[in-house]
């Protein structure tokens, strides 16, 4: 075994690359806080609700995320915990940023659902659930929010397997009754954990006080009545839950599932370790070449998100890479399958939300962000000039809501085009131009329209554009092709007034129509006309 194999063999069993996916509002921000608390990355977690203190999230950097609380992009975080190294991608939780989310969970090894106690399984938690399933990585179910009243937790079990479709087995059990919790029964280790009081808000780690499950002291604690309650729980569990299956949770088809509260620290602890205990180390990656292994020794990564502007002092544009295989070094040159170019990986570092630290060497697992001179699009691989492949696409959603935009100062064209331009290349907005028309506005294309809100605000506070949107009636878009390959061009297509005939930025036309009743007549009276939800070289999502 060579030295470089040895080394790799040793740093990928320490890897685990998550990301955590939920709800908006179901405490993921919360969660990733108070991983980084236990970490030992941050000694006081910034509650995102105490708006009094102005400390905000570590995890959200974007000016616009600490004014409504929300995360609209997805940031990396590391940390190391008990010899392991944990690469953590926080995701949007609202709707409208599902794309950005789908990104990311292309480059995680397993998923954390974060799910409200009291709300259970909500819209957006179905959604990305749907994503992680399709690629069957492993999911581990954190029950958040303990400390408010909630549903039963049998209730909830009931709820994830007939709404997800997938089993869950309770690592640990709360104990106490209609919402008031005092701690959980630690299934794995059979101990119990009662919580001492929390005096810090959940700012500081929070100790728990263990028994043994037959301790006096417990029944004392917790109250007699409580305590039969959970023996009979307990035995439920056992006789008619799920087995513990290690294959399974593997597979994505068991859930092994914890309860706590992030805001009082209650559980993380118990979740950060069982977590860690189960998780899969980086896991091997479909390519045009076949499955590429992580302790493969040739160096392997690929592009899932572009950021610009993390840092408004420098205007930066940074590529996140996910290594996939070998060794990353500093310097080191690697072929850049899309261009067909060799590319100088300079400036590699890594990330506590925006603070960040030039490194000189990364495994597989790890997450590098890279200045990027604008070569890097989303989706791009990078590798050993030795051995060239491409690691499989990424799937692509199609837009929904459209607006015209142009910038309302023409002085400022310069900035309105370059902004437009990097924010499209981040895979935040989708850019067209319609057939015919000058070059002062362009068609934007989102997923959502809280997408048009952060494009404003970034346009502005980053470009220092202002921009006129006007909102369009589309609905519908659809990439066109005839059948016998000749060119579609308003001309040639019967019934392009019905709609707006745009070309988007690679120039493949694509019509906007209204809705499915306007496209059924286009089709009528085109009959040799092919349409596509997305571009025909790409596979949606």
């Amino acid at each position: 075994m060579s030295a470089l194999s040895a080394e790799l063999d040793k740093e990928i069993e320490k890897r685990r690359t998550f990301a955590i996916i939920s709800h908006p509002d179901a405490g993921k921000t919360t969660l990733t806080e108070k991983l980084l608390l236990y970490g030992g990355a941050i000694h006081l977690a910034g509650s995102i609700k105490s708006r009094k203190t102005q400390r905000h999230a570590v995890s959200d950097w974007m000016e616009i995320e600490k004014q409504r609380g929300i995360s609209v992009t997805s940031s990396v975080l590391q940390f190391d915990y008990d010899g392991c190294r944990i690469n953590i991608l926080d995701t949007p939780g609202h709707q409208d940023f599902s794309e950005d989310t789908y990104r990311t969970l292309m480059a995680v090894d397993s998923a954390v659902m974060v799910i409200d106690v009291a709300k259970g399984v909500e819209a957006q938690t179905k959604k990305l659930f749907k994503v992680c399933k399709q690629r069957g990585i492993p999911i581990f179910t954190f029950v958040n929010k303990l400390d408010h009243f909630g549903k039963a937790p049998i209730d909830l079990m009931d709820e994830i397997e007939n709404v997800l479709g997938i089993r869950s087995y309770p690592m640990n059990w709360p104990i106490g009754q209609d919402g008031q919790y005092m701690g959980v029964y630690d299934r794995r280790n059979d101990k119990v954990l009662l919580f001492a009081a929390d005096t810090s808000h959940g700012q500081e780690a929070r100790v728990a006080d263990v028994f043994e499950p037959d301790d006096p002291q417990v029944i004392e604690r917790v109250g007699e009545d409580v305590w039969e309650a959970l023996q009979e729980d307990l035995e439920l569990l056992s006789e008619a839950g799920e087995e513990f299956d290690m294959e399974k949770v593997n597979a994505g088809e068991l859930t092994p599932m914890f309860f706590g509260s992030a805001m009082t620290n209650f559980g993380v602890q118990d979740f950060l370790e069982g977590y860690i205990e189960m998780a899969p180390t980086p896991q091997p990656r479909k390519s045009s070449e076949g499955l590429i292994a992580a302790n493969d020794e040739k160096f392997s990564g690929f592009v899932f998100k572009i950021q610009a502007n993390m840092n408004p002092a420098h205007r930066d544009r940074l590529a996140f890479i996910r290594i996939c295989s070998g060794k990353f070094e500093r310097n080191m040159e690697v072929w850049h399958e899309r261009t067909g170019k060799m590319l100088k990986l300079a400036q590699p570092q890594q990330f506590l939300a925006q603070d960040r630290q030039i490194i000189d060497t990364a495994y597989p697992g790890d997450i590098v962000g890279l200045f990027d001179p604008g070569v890097f699009g989303i989706g791009d691989t990078v590798c050993d000039a030795s051995h060239k492949f491409k690691y499989a696409d990424f799937p692509v959603f199609p837009p929904e809501k459209f607006a015209r935009v142009q910038a309302k100062d023409t002085m400022k064209r310069k900035q309105f085009v370059k902004g437009i331009e990097q924010l499209t290349q981040e895979g935040a907005i989708q850019l067209f131009q319609q057939a015919g028309a000058g070059t002062e506005s362009y068609i934007v294309g989102t997923v959502g329209t809280l997408q048009f809100e952060v494009l404003e605000y970034r346009l502005k506070n980053e470009y220092n554009v202002d921009i006129e949107m006007n909102m369009q009636p589309y609905e519908v878009a659809r990439w066109m092709a005839f059948e016998d390959g000749h060119e579609v061009t308003p001309a040639e297509l019967k019934g392009a007034d019905r709609g707006m005939f745009v070309y988007d930025r690679h120039n493949n036309p694509v019509l906007l129509v209204n809705n499915e009743w306007a496209l059924g007549w286009i089709t009528d009276n085109n009959p040799d006309l092919i349409l596509n939800h997305v571009p025909f070289d790409k596979k949606e999502a």
